[in-house]
Order: C-alpha cells, then structure tokens, then sequence
C-alpha cells in the first residue's frame, strides 16, 4: 500500500489501498483546495516526478523539492557536534537527500514551525533511527501521519541542546514556533522563522499572516504575543521559508521595525 501526499499542500497521509477522500490541512481556512479539486499522489508518483535539490542558504545547508511542489518550502540543517537539526521539512525524503545529510554528520532531531511544513517528516525520521520529530502539541489536530517519533511538546518553550532553543509564539497557528541558534550567524544568533514572521521581498522587513492565500491578516495581540516571545533573544540574522528569503543582518532591528510597522498599518495609525 502506498503512502499518499496531498498535492497541494504537501501533507503526507499513511498507507492505504486509495487516496484520502480530503486534507484537513487544506480544508483549513488558512490554506486552500485545489481549484481542480483535491488531489492526493502515491509516494512512487511524486518521487518519479520530483527530486530534491541540496545547496548552502546564506551559510546553512537547505533541501528543497524541484520541480517546485506544494508550498515550496525548504528544510534547513542547523549543524551541531552530534549531528544536525532539521527546521522545517518537504514532503519528500530520497536517497541522495539522506546521503547529503549523512555527510553533514546525520540528523538528531526535526522541529517544524507549523502544519503546513511537516510534510515527509516520518519518512525523515525513519532514515536515521527514529529520530525525535517535534511538533508543537496545540496543532496535533493537523497531524495527517501520526507516527511514534512524533512529540507533540507543550509550552512555550523547549531546548533541543544548549544553542537550539524552540519557542512557541503563536500567530500563524495556536502552536505556531520559531527556532533559536543562539550559536549561529558567527555567534550573534540567528532566528529561523518559516513564515510566522515571514521575511518580505525586499528582505529588510517581515510581515505577519493568519493566512497568507487567503490573505487574512494577523490581528495586533497576536503580533504582539510573537514580539514579546522573541524580545529577549539576540539574533542578528533571520532565516523565513524559501530559498533566499532571509535577512542576513541587523535583522533584530529589523524586526522589532516591522512590528511597530505592522501594528501601525492595521491600527490606522
């Protein structure tokens, strides 16, 4: 039986004769049905018409999926002594992408932002032992590939290691996270944000969302909740969710600059 990936959105369901009959995830206001309607592909079909492609974003190693799929997020590494942390994840897990990641030193541990990104996690996790997958417990309803590696922490916030820190802010979703490097950027830190924070074009600034397709916006206590989560973390540099679309420094500054921004924009100030 096949594992069936949703094709609009990226979410992996188990095994079964058929498809899903719907994704929770799409069937979501914050996301979207496909306008030709809900489509599910069997993990064969969407690895023979896909492949990942494993290069450096502004200094950290990233895995995406092309051609481009679903949302088109990439994963990140962030690389430590006894293997990396893989922030966010695609939908598919292949051999060469395993092997790009076994010579990095291997993966100790998955934590993603938010459902729309947890994608292949299993799948990620099965490659290198089972690995612990670490998904905020208040968005367990969007788990469409419940999994025994999956744990689903509480709270708002929960080290990984001593310089990975994950921290849940809210917003997007209730268990909504961003994740700390407090070693990264040359030790000024950096913040790996997935599009809670998303990083804008001119990639001076971020904005904030309840639903980007939809285009519904974020109201004020929920930007200020996500302002307040951060406001004690020194970071120099942020990294949002597709490839380039980070901002490479000051990015502190640059925050705290959009939230008053943002707050301004929708207060009518």
């Amino acid at each position: 039986m096949p594992l069936w990936t949703c094709e609009q959105c990226g979410a992996q369901f188990p095994d079964s004769d058929a498809a899903p009959s719907a994704c929770p995830v799409c069937d979501d206001e914050r996301q979207y049905v496909n306008w030709n309607g809900q489509r599910f592909l069997a993990h064969d079909e969407l690895a023979s018409r896909h492949k990942l492609s494993c290069r450096d974003d502004l200094g950290l190693p990233g895995i995406g999926v092309e051609p481009g799929f679903a949302i088109g997020q990439r994963a990140l590494l962030v690389r430590e002594a006894d293997g990396c942390v893989m922030w966010d994840c695609v939908p598919l897990a292949t051999r060469d992408g395993i092997d790009y990641v076994r010579a990095l030193g291997g993966l100790k541990a998955i934590a993603v932002s938010h459902p729309h990104y947890y994608g292949a996690v299993a799948d990620w996790s099965e490659a290198f032992g089972g690995i612990p997958v670490y998904l905020h417990g208040d968005d367990r309803a969007f788990v469409t590939r419940p999994h025994p590696s999956i744990v689903p922490w509480t709270g708002d916030r929960h080290h990984i290691s001593d310089d990975v820190l994950l921290v849940r802010t809210g917003g997007h979703f209730a268990g909504g996270t961003v994740l700390h490097w407090r070693a990264g950027a040359d030790g000024k830190g950096c913040l790996l944000t997935g599009d809670v924070a998303m990083v804008a074009m001119d990639r001076r600034s971020v904005s904030f969302m309840y639903s980007f397709p939809n285009y519904i916006p974020l109201n004020a206590p929920a930007v200020r909740r996500i302002a307040a989560a951060v406001e004690l973390l020194a970071f120099d540099r942020i990294y949002g969710a597709w490839w380039g679309r980070n901002i490479a420094a000051n990015a502190k500054v640059a925050f705290d600059m959009s939230v008053q921004r943002y707050l301004a924009a929708i207060s009518g100030v």
